[in-house]
């Protein structure tokens, strides 16, 4: 009689548990619905973690999100830190960018690289493209950047925006103006003695599709001073 009561009490905790639990998940599945609808984006962190916690079969996809919940606030260790940085052919879309945006915050370029160029082989996509250019750009790997600064530009729409943030006031500008911009950067890179013309000339380019490129008109000044330096020393 004692072996039957305990098995039955064993039971119906079992079944309080389950209920418990399954209690739980509705609560915080209801609690990230409204957080998200609330725009609290702590609220949505301390929803996805507990549903991470609670919901075993759907842990990746929070992860994934949770992980791009950080990266959008600009919390890219703590967004690296959920989804790690290897590659992994099973990886989402979603994954991989956090992943590529992210080292690419941390000044990670090489590592960055990796998963930009597993993210354009998935889907090719000017702004794909130009996140490669820029990197390759970076890295000193010309003949890369040149690559998908070409595609880029065959490949822009005319309602493809870039937006840049080394002013006070981020701006935007056509992403077709920024490819010129990394056009003028890697022919310059390629012969700092004669291509300052030649930079200067797709500078005026990208000026002219977006005058409010700031940072192209910085550079086109930097190079037009760098040219009449050199003009006044061999005087």
């Amino acid at each position: 009689m004692k072996k039957l009561l305990i098995a039955v009490l064993c039971v119906i905790g079992f079944q309080a548990q389950g209920q418990t639990s399954q209690e739980l998940l509705n609560h915080y599945r209801e609690y990230y619905k409204q957080m998200k609808i609330q725009g609290d984006s702590q609220g949505i962190i301390n929803g996805l973690t507990h549903l991470i916690l609670l919901s075993p079969t759907e842990v990746q996809a929070h992860k994934d999100t949770l992980a791009m919940v950080y990266m959008s606030e600009g919390n890219h260790v703590q967004a690296l830190n959920t989804i790690g940085i290897d590659t992994n052919p099973s990886d989402s879309d979603i994954a991989v960018e956090v992943k590529a945006v992210s080292l690419k915050a941390l000044n990670e370029p090489n590592r960055a690289l990796i998963h930009f160029e597993e993210l354009f082989k998935r889907t090719p996509d000017p702004s794909v493209a130009y996140e490669l250019a820029e990197l390759y750009l970076q890295i000193n790997n010309l003949p890369k950047s040149n690559t998908y600064i070409e595609y880029g530009l065959a490949n822009v729409k005319e309602n493809m925006g870039k937006t840049f943030y080394e002013s006070k006031q981020p701006y935007q500008v056509s992403l077709k103006s920024a490819f010129l911009y990394l056009k003028a950067l890697s022919k310059f890179n390629e012969n700092k003695e004669t291509n300052i013309d030649l930079a200067v000339s797709i500078l005026d380019e990208a000026i002219k599709i977006s005058p409010n490129f700031n940072l192209a008109l910085l550079s086109k000044d930097a190079l037009l001073n760098q040219k009449k330096e050199k003009s006044e020393t061999k005087e």
